[in-house]
């Protein structure tokens, strides 16, 4: 086999895509591989070039390929989607992958070491949480307006409305409702709790981490 210079690598969760060219640019292979086989095939490999997307696990494979000697780059899709040629399958986007990697222009994503994957990770785990608190702030105040029961928006007009629930001896809440309200009540301090917890372990990681992870979207406040 010629000696095979860049590699385009198209990742999934099962099946991958190799597309490789040698120095002159010419396609040297074509092939699948199941992702049990992925690493043994690049381990027995010259060390080569190797783009991938960035997404989903590009970070663990970069990081994986590179342990066993291979230069690989990580490109963002929208750069990468110029070099597809033909209709949009797994082959031809391994071999845009493999002509976008080479070019001198293509801008390339850091590879992320695990303490940094992991900071993205407490991140997007509390941003996600918070999105549920705002969602169950809303249907409790939705459900609430339907019996005539209304309060200020912040945090204060929320235990309002829950003080209500709380308290059988108000009847403007059938006894069915109160019991769904209560469970979201439920919910909803242990989304706080968690909250606040994730605010702790934040706040720890920065100050032990030398190299934080960028920290995505702003840290909303529950209505």
């Amino acid at each position: 086999m010629q000696t095979i210079t860049t590699i385009g690598l198209d990742i999934a969760k099962s099946v991958f895509q190799v597309h490789g060219v040698d120095a002159a640019g010419r396609v040297v292979i074509r092939r699948q591989l199941k992702r049990r086989h992925v690493l043994a095939f690049f381990q027995r490999l010259r060390p080569c070039l190797i783009g991938i997307e960035a997404c989903a696990s590009s970070h663990h494979w970069s990081r994986e390929l590179q342990a066993v000697g291979h230069t690989v780059r990580l490109m963002p899709p929208v750069y990468v989607k110029p070099y597809v040629k033909r209709q949009k399958n797994d082959a031809t986007d391994a071999e845009a992958i493999c002509e976008a990697v080479a070019r001198a222009n293509m801008r390339f994503v850091p590879t992320k070491t695990p303490e940094q994957q992991s900071g993205l990770v407490l991140h997007r785990t509390r941003h996600l949480f918070v999105r549920q608190q705002t969602s169950v702030i809303n249907v409790i105040r939705a459900h609430l307006a339907e019996f005539g029961i209304v309060a200020p928006v912040g945090r204060h007009g929320v235990e309002e409305l829950l003080g209500i629930v709380a308290d059988p001896s108000d009847k403007r809440v059938p006894e069915v409702a109160r019991a769904c309200l209560a469970a979201l009540g439920a919910q909803l301090r242990v989304l706080k709790a968690q909250i606040l917890e994730f605010d702790r372990m934040i706040t720890a990681w920065h100050r032990s981490s030398a190299c934080t992870a960028p920290y995505e979207g702003r840290r909303d406040r529950a209505r």
